[in-house]
């Protein structure tokens, strides 16, 4: 067994344990939990520690036949598009256990549920077979039905159902592109690109178009991307603060991922939609600002926030130049740790207060300065202020369409939308700053008690990831370098 196996094949294993564990043992689940998710994040260290990130080449493989008929196999490996976002699961994986203390019904299959869900993420940045991808995708939603349908808030039926639902419809596009790739006949290499790669040379220009219109949809649903976006503010506001630090900071990355894979794999395709693509996460980005800033709820905010941040993933993947792809992918890896962090962050707060209102706050600054210097920096990191993950990430999306387009009339266009997001950005994180930790003090809100030690482990780590690769970002930049510029060259060999 290879070290890819190991890694995905741990989660699992800590999930079958945790099912012959005694559920009233809860000290004996919540460690054998933390365990397994913290032996995970160890590999993922050791791997990121093995791999060369100068190689853009699948590197570990594992490849087993399973189907030779159909051409399914089990096959894993990685590349500088998934290595960072393994990295980006394991860790925020564990500090959504490390969150979920305050978790006292179903504690033993909340713990499972957590572990499966952690296996199917690792599947999906693992697989490279399409078939093996498919079942992955498949399988976190599970888990998440349960976590939101279970130990979610007052609207969690509804929650859990309308993200199974929405999910669920966009897999039967995706399903439907797979199968029409199907009909060709392909050479099964291991690779998660090279068979579309192939087949994308004998198909028809329309029939490319349609089957990266599926891809978007169903891979769009994920993102979220508008109009496709219906299931997140309800999923994320009713579920669990630990479920919605994973929803927000690896799920919707999943999606981010499956596009840009489909991208380069239908480059023709993907020129012809390019102005689409634009438009929409220019919409999105300005839609999901808005609507952050029109919102009380804090929880509903970020969610809100998440749509505009992936917006901007969507318009760096659409730019179908290096800069603006390497952008999309350092803007998966700031948003998840700065949406980490503030799901995080307001999780905990809201356990003190019971109250995700911003009105009913005020003056926190003089009870709880920790969460307000923890949280005050996520917020600026979000909008982008320099020295923060956020403002690489953005730097290179803003310059990549910058790029995309040699009208310079519709460049301006481009440049006008993205900073008019930004500033709708910087109003809400900023209207957020003044109401939770200015003003008169509230005499219900001085007893609070601030950020704990284990609290502040959890937050001082994705603390730490932003403020580090915001001053010293080479190190996730070389990481996708080779991969990205790999890709560029693909795609501009198809579309010139």
């Amino acid at each position: 067994m290879g070290i890819l196996s190991i890694l995905l094949w741990t989660p699992a294993a800590g999930a079958l344990l945790l099912a012959l564990t005694p559920g009233q043992n809860i000290l004996l689940i919540r460690y054998i939990a933390n365990l397994f998710t913290a032996a995970t994040l160890l590999l993922v260290c050791w791997l990121l520690s093995l791999y060369n990130a100068h190689d853009p080449n699948l590197q570990f493989n594992e490849y087993f036949p399973l189907n030779p008929k159909l051409g399914s196999a089990y096959a894993l490996g990685i590349d500088g598009l998934s290595m960072p976002m393994l990295v980006m699961a394991t860790l925020l994986t564990s500090i959504a256990l490390l969150a979920s203390f305050t978790v006292s019904s179903g504690v033993k299959g909340y713990h499972i549920c957590i572990l499966l869900l952690e296996f199917g993420m690792l599947g999906v940045f693992l697989a490279q077979d399409w078939a093996l991808f498919y079942i992955f995708w498949e399988v976190t939603l599970i888990p998440l039905f349960f976590l939101i349908g279970r130990w979610g808030g007052k609207r969690r039926h509804s929650a859990s159902l309308n993200f199974v639902l929405y999910t669920m419809g966009g897999s039967v596009f995706m399903l439907i592109s797979l199968l029409a790739i199907s009909q060709y006949d392909l050479e099964h290499g291991g690779s998660l690109m090279s068979s579309m790669h192939q087949a994308a040379q004998d198909m028809p220009r329309v029939e490319q178009v349609l089957v990266l219109l599926g891809f978007l949809i169903g891979f769009g649903v994920k993102m979220p991307i508008f109009p496709l976006h219906g299931w997140l503010p309800l999923a994320h506001v009713e579920a669990p603060s630990p479920v919605s630090i994973l929803l927000s900071g690896i799920l919707l990355k999943m999606g981010a991922y499956g596009l840009i894979r489909a991208v380069v794999m239908l480059p023709e395709a993907a020129k012809l939609l390019q102005p689409f693509l634009i438009f929409l996460g220019l919409f999105g980005m300005l839609y999901g600002g808005l609507l952050a800033w029109r919102q009380s709820d804090l929880k509903a905010m970020i969610a809100y926030s998440s749509i505009s941040h992936m917006g901007m993933v969507l318009l760096g993947i659409a730019t179908l130049n290096e800069t603006g792809i390497t952008g999309a992918v350092l803007q998966m890896t700031a948003h998840g740790l700065i949406a980490g962090a503030l799901f995080l962050l307001i999780g905990l707060l809201y356990e003190r207060t019971h109250t995700r209102n911003i009105q009913d706050y005020s003056s926190l600054i003089q009870v709880m300065p920790r969460f307000a210097l923890f949280l005050t920096l996520t917020l600026l990191a979000a909008i982008g202020l320099p020295g923060s993950v956020g403002f690489i990430a953005e730097l290179h999306t803003l310059i990549g369409s910058f790029s995309a387009f040699t009208n310079l009339n519709l460049s301006m266009f481009v440049m006008i939308c993205f900073s008019m997001s930004i500033l709708v950005g910087a109003a809400y994180a900023i209207r957020t700053i003044s109401l939770l930790f200015t003003g008169p003090a509230k005499q219900d809100m001085q007893d609070l008690e601030d950020l704990k030690v284990q609290e502040l482990l959890a937050a001082g780590i994705l603390i730490t990831g932003i403020v580090f690769l915001g001053l010293v970002p080479t190190p996730i930049i070389d990481l996708s370098a080779a991969t990205i510029t790999q890709m560029n060259n693909v795609i501009s060999q198809r579309i010139l």
